[in-house]
């Protein structure tokens, strides 16, 4: 296996693809491997941050007749997107989701899911064997357990798949501020979704416009 190295294997935004999977009720109630609120947070933050930069975003679920629908705050982010309900828990065997990121035709797989040792696992290491370059955001995904979560990496790891928390997808999506479009896009969404590194921002923006006190005579 080829070390991922050189400019060439960072993620460009005219080459990725995202995938969402299952980011549903019945998996987040399992979800012990990090703070539910902060996969949503983190999930919402790169399906915002995935419109800014124009790459097209899948959305799948699973029998979401009982396991109930993709969280709303994701779904928002898509209004106009249908999203792909499977039977198959490999999301990779199943033949529309498939077929709409072929579609797209890129080349740069990005993948977040719940749960990370189940419905992330099998479709990262299928498309590997396929050929696909393959990142996996392990911030946006979660396991039953920790354990679980960090198996799950290790294997898909060996497997070839490369792990990326949010904003270093969006970091590699964005490579240079020169680029002014997008990163004003981009700076709204951390904003809203990077905690501290947001209101730090908001500071700084505030510091820049207040006055500096007139010396006294």
């Amino acid at each position: 296996m080829n070390p991922r190295t050189g400019l060439s294997s960072l993620l460009r935004p005219e080459d990725s693809v995202l995938l969402l999977i299952d980011h549903q009720p019945y998996q987040l109630a399992n979800l012990n491997s990090h703070d539910p609120q902060m996969v949503i947070n983190n999930t919402v933050g790169l399906a915002k941050a995935a419109k800014a930069f124009g790459v097209p975003t899948i959305l799948t679920s699973v029998i979401a007749e009982r396991g109930g629908r993709l969280f709303p705050q994701i779904t928002d982010v898509f209004p106009d997107q249908q999203v792909i309900d499977r039977t198959w828990v490999n999301t990779w065997q199943d033949k529309q989701t498939v077929d709409a990121v072929k579609s797209t035709g890129r080349k740069q797989l990005i993948i977040a899911g719940l749960w990370t040792e189940v419905c992330v696992a099998m479709p990262a290491i299928q498309a590997l064997g396929e050929g696909w370059d393959v990142t996996v955001v392990t911030d946006a995904s979660g396991g039953m357990s920790v354990e679980a979560h960090q198996v799950a990496i290790q294997r898909m790891i060996a497997a070839g798949a490369n792990m990326l928390t949010w904003l270093a997808v969006t970091a590699e999506w964005q490579r240079d501020w020169a680029r002014a479009e997008s990163a004003a896009k981009l700076t709204e969404v951390i904003v809203q979704h990077a905690g501290a590194s947001g209101i730090a921002y908001l500071w700084e923006q505030q510091l820049l416009n207040t006055p500096v006190p007139a010396a006294a005579g």
